[in-house]
């Protein structure tokens, strides 16, 4: 005569190890978003123009080819900037030429390798 908790021991000691490897696995997935860690120039920050550096670094890796930067000008025009494909896996990096003085904002949209999307923006002086 077998008793039923037998058969029932197997799948409790089954759920509860995949229970265990989900609450494992789920930390690293929440990690792996990438958030902006610095910023060149950083944020409410005064910059020499005419040409300005941007190098933009996050907490993981970033897709190049679905990530974005614009830059709204002092006059209020927007305009896409071009990312430097030679950036290193967690950065975005460009070149701003021919600013004037006045306040830009910076605009980036990142597709993280995790398949989430984060953006943000920099606001920046130009003297």
């Amino acid at each position: 005569m077998r008793r039923k908790t037998s058969i029932i021991a197997p799948r409790f000691v089954v759920a509860l190890i995949v229970a265990c490897g989900i609450a494992l696995i789920a930390p690293r997935a929440a990690l792996a978003h990438a958030i902006l860690v610095s910023s060149q120039p950083a944020a409410n920050s005064t910059v020499s123009g005419p040409d300005v550096a941007v190098l933009l670094k996050y907490s993981s890796r970033v897709d190049l080819e679905h990530s974005t930067l614009t830059l709204l000008d002092p006059d209020g025009k927007v305009e896409k900037i071009t990312i430097n494909s030679e950036t290193s896996p967690g950065s975005l990096s460009a070149k701003l030429t021919g600013l004037v003085k006045g306040g830009y904002v910076l605009r980036w949209q990142i597709l993280a390798m995790d398949g989430h999307i984060t953006r943000g923006t920099i606001p920046f002086l130009v003297k």
